[in-house]
């Protein structure tokens, strides 16, 4: 039985549908001469039920799939998709294209394309937070989300270790989605889950069904309070798949056709809206109109991303460093 009400449920639902036509735009405008994008198709219950547990003066660091974070903690559509395309209203002012976004406001401090770099910053955070340094909030903690791939990355071990040392209040999110760009998981490391090398570490962690919205919001919420309780971080595997490839555009030669089938099976967001018909928290009717205000959302978004300005020549050098 879920612990959240009707309309919460709902509305993990809809912030699943809101990334999924998001970057299902963004890659249907990727070319191979135009902006391309990496979508995380098929691990928005991943994004959504980490994000969704959080609270406003929590910080999160992300990487080069962060459009599904951003989009969850309430990014504006359109000021997503100028950044993309290099616009000036983008919240970048279209400098960071769709690997390096911050969004000051929503506490999104800051994606990283380089793989583990946003784990090699985050404890820096979480001190801050700790030492309450100026711009934080009493009992906030930060959330750092990175795939199976950064965890194959000597700084993951130097950031748990490091807050685990200084105890910090850090949450690791780690999106296991089989996929280390080109390379199957399987191929880089001998166990199936990232939570089994932090036991010597002495960090709590947890691996759940990363397609399961509910289950994610439910254990990001009782990580994320044990963290404020104790000041101690932990470590959250979320078991999934990137159903789309790498970069867009992608032809995704190198995946297993069985494999992606059994995967496209257990999509997340036919999950939940099923689910949600089958308890009668939603009717048919109202799902699609739930569909239909997305999907304006979204094309709405496009039109105000193409009229938005290109930067003048001028702002090339401002805005560079802080």
């Amino acid at each position: 039985m879920s612990t959240l009400s009707a309309p919460q449920r709902i509305a993990l639902l809809e912030s699943m549908l809101a990334i999924r036509a998001h970057e299902e735009q963004l890659a249907a405008l990727a070319t191979p001469t135009s902006p391309g994008t990496c979508t995380s198709v098929g691990q928005e219950a991943a994004a959504v039920g980490v994000v969704r547990a959080l609270e406003s003066r929590d910080r999160l660091l992300t990487n080069h799939r962060s459009a599904g974070h951003l989009v969850a903690r309430g990014a504006d559509h359109g000021r997503l998709m100028a950044e993309v395309m290099g616009r000036r209203d983008g919240y970048c002012k279209g400098k960071s294209g769709s690997l390096h976004i911050s969004a000051r406001d929503l506490g999104v401090v800051l994606t990283s394309t380089i793989v583990g770099g946003e784990l090699s910053l985050a404890p820096g955070v979480a001190l801050a937070q700790k030492m309450g340094a100026s711009g934080t909030e009493p009992g906030g903690l930060t959330a750092v989300f990175f795939g199976d791939g950064a965890a194959c990355e000597g700084i993951f071990h130097e950031s748990v270790n490091l807050a685990v040392t200084w105890r910090l209040p850090l949450l690791f999110v780690c999106e296991n989605n089989q996929w280390q760009a080109y390379v199957r998981r399987d191929e880089t490391m001998p166990q199936q889950h990232v939570a089994d090398w932090v036991h010597g570490h002495g960090i709590e962690a947890r691996v759940v069904d990363g397609n399961d919205v509910e289950a994610v919001h439910d254990a990001a919420r009782q990580m994320a309070a044990a963290i404020r309780a104790d000041g101690r971080p932990r470590l959250l595997e979320l078991t999934t798949y990137r159903l789309r490839g790498h970069f867009e555009p992608d032809d995704q030669a190198y995946v297993d056709a069985d494999e992606l089938r059994a995967w496209q099976a257990r999509d997340p967001i036919d999950a939940q809206a099923a689910r949600l018909l089958a308890e009668r928290v939603l009717t048919p009717a109202e799902l699609a109109h739930v569909k239909d205000r997305v999907a304006a959302t979204v094309a709405a978004a496009l039109d105000f991303a193409q009229a938005s300005p290109w930067p003048d020549a001028s702002e090339l050098t401002t805005d560079v460093y802080a």
